[in-house]
C-alpha cells in the first residue's frame, strides 16, 4: 500500500517551504514516524515525519521550494524479507560423498601433494608466489623505493618549501543561503528603505537591580525553580513606558495609525539559523515569574528547533539584549511594522557623579531605535527616560509610578 508524502500546513502566512536536509533519501525504508525531511520557512524550520513504515520514493531534493500540500513523493509498505533457501550449489556440495573427496585427492597434481608433504621450515625459506597482478605491482613498487638514492639537502629544503607554500593557500567554501537567512536579510534591508529610522541613547544606573537580585535570587529560585534575571525587569519598564507613551505601541496600515490596546512583547533570541523573535503575550498582566519562565520555556525551544510558528506572530514592541555577547553599544533595527525597538547593552563598571561625588557604578547603555514618521523625537527621549527612571528605582514598577 502507497502513501503520498505531502507538505502540511505550517501557518496562516505560510504558504512554501524549502527542503532543507534529507534524512531518507530514495530507497530508504523508515519506520511510521520517521524523520523523512526538514522544511525551511521564513519563520521556522519543521521536521517532516513518515506517515507509514515503508520504502521512500521522493520527488524533491535538497533546496527545491514547494507549496503547502503539494505531493513530494511516496512510501510503499516494503514486503517482508523471505528466508532465503540455501542454493543448489550448497545442497550439491553437501552432498558430495567422502569417497568422492578422496578420489579428488588422487587427481591433485604430484607437484602439490610433495610441497604440502614438504616440512613447514622448507615451506617458509620459499618466497611466496605471486597469485595477482597487484601483487607484482607492489612488489615492483617496494623494488624501485630501495634501490632510489637518498634525497640530497638541497632537493630535501625545496620539498618542504614546496609543502609549506601548498599548506599556505587559501582556501574559500560556498553553501546556499538558508530560508530563514533570506527572510531575516529581507526584512532588515526593508526596514531601513521604508521606515524613517533613528536611534537615541541613555544610560541607566542598574545598582538597584542589580542588589535586588543578590537579595532575592535565592528565595525566588527555590520558590520558583527558575533564575531572576534582567530581562523581567525591563519587560516590565517596558510596559509602563508603552502605557505612558501609546504612539510608540501603534503601527502604520496605508495611511492609519492603528493604536494597540494590548501589551505583547517580542524578546530577540539568537539560534544557529539566525535571530527570532518569540512574543510574549499580555505582559501587563504577568507576574516576574511568569515572564522569566515564558524566556526560559521560549529559548529551550529555540536550541531544540521546536519553537511554533504562532509563538513568532504578533508583537508591537521588541527587545534584544546584544550585552549576553558582549556589546557595549548597538543601534538596533526596527521589526516592522512595529515603530519600537529597545536594546539593551553589557553591564560595565563605570565612574559617576551621584551627588557631587565620583563613585563606581554598574552602567547600561540604552539604545531606542524608533520610526520617526510616527514618533517624535521629544516622545522617544521621553519614552526611554520613562525607562530609565523605571530600572533605577524599581518600586515604581510595583507602585505604578
Amino acid at each position: 500500500m502507497k502513501s503520498e508524502i505531502k507538505i502540511p500546513s505550517m501557518g496562516e502566512s505560510i504558504s512554501e517551504a524549502v527542503i532543507g536536509q534529507v534524512f531518507a533519501p530514495d530507497g530508504t525504508i523508515v519506520k511510521a514516524d520517521g524523520e523523512l525531511l526538514e522544511l525551511e520557512t521564513d519563520k521556522v524550520n519543521q521536521v517532516l515525519y513518515a506517515p507509514q513504515t515503508g520504502r521512500v520514493a521522493l520527488s524533491v531534493k535538497t533546496g527545491d521550494t514547494v507549496k503547502i500540500g503539494q505531493v513530494i513523493g511516496t512510501i510503499e509498505e516494503a514486503p517482508q524479507e523471505k528466508s532465503q533457501a540455501p542454493s543448489s550449489a550448497e545442497t550439491m556440495a553437501k552432498e558430495i560423498p567422502k569417497e568422492k573427496e578422496g578420489k579428488d585427492e588422487r587427481k591433485r597434481p604430484v607437484a602439490e601433494q610433495q610441497a604440502e608433504a614438504r616440512p613447514e621450515s622448507f615451506q617458509q625459506e620459499q618466497a611466496p608466489i605471486r597469485q595477482t597482478k597487484a601483487a607484482f605491482l607492489a612488489d615492483l613498487q617496494t623494488a624501485q623505493k630501495e634501490q632510489r638514492p637518498a634525497p640530497s639537502r638541497q632537493e630535501g629544503k625545496a620539498q618542504a618549501a614546496a609543502s609549506s607554500k601548498e599548506q599556505q593557500v587559501r582556501r574559500e567554501t560556498r553553501k546556499p543561503l538558508s530560508k530563514i537567512r533570506k527572510v531575516i536579510a529581507s526584512r532588515l534591508v526593508e526596514a531601513q528603505q521604508t521606515t524613517a529610522m533613528l536611534t537615541t541613547f541613555n544610560e541607566v544606573d542598574m545598582s538597584q537591580i542589580v542588589q535586588l537580585r543578590e537579595k532575592y535570587q535565592e528565595k525566588f529560585t527555590k520558590k520558583y525553580g527558575t533564575k531572576l534575571g534582567f530581562m523581567s525587569f525591563f519587560v516590565k519598564a517596558v510596559v509602563s513606558a508603552l502605557q505612558a507613551y501609546p504612539q510608540v505601541n501603534s503601527y502604520l496600515e496605508g495611511d492609519d495609525i492603528v493604536q494597540r490596546e494590548y501589551y505583547d512583547i517580542g524578546v530577540a533570541v539568537g539560534t544557529d539559523r539566525g535571530t527570532i523573535v518569540p512574543v510574549i503575550r499580555n505582559c501587563d498582566r504577568l507576574t516576574f515569574f511568569q515572564i522569566e519562565q515564558a524566556i526560559d520555556v521560549f529559548a529551550k525551544k529555540a536550541r531544540e528547533g521546536s519553537i511554533a510558528i504562532e509563538d513568532l506572530q504578533g508583537g508591537g514592541f521588541t527587545i534584544t539584549n546584544g550585552g549576553v555577547y558582549g556589546s557595549l553599544l548597538s543601534t538596533p533595527i526596527l521589526n516592522p511594522p512595529q515603530c519600537g525597538i529597545l536594546g539593551m547593552h553589557k553591564i560595565e563598571k563605570r565612574p559617576v557623579v551621584v551627588d557631587d561625588q565620583i563613585v563606581i557604578r554598574p552602567m547600561m547603555y540604552l539604545a531606542l531605535s524608533y520610526d520617526h514618521r510616527l514618533i517624535d523625537g521629544k516622545d522617544s527621549v521621553s519614552f526611554l527616560v520613562h525607562i530609565k527612571n523605571q530600572l533605577e528605582d524599581p518600586s515604581r514598577l510595583l507602585l505604578d509610578l
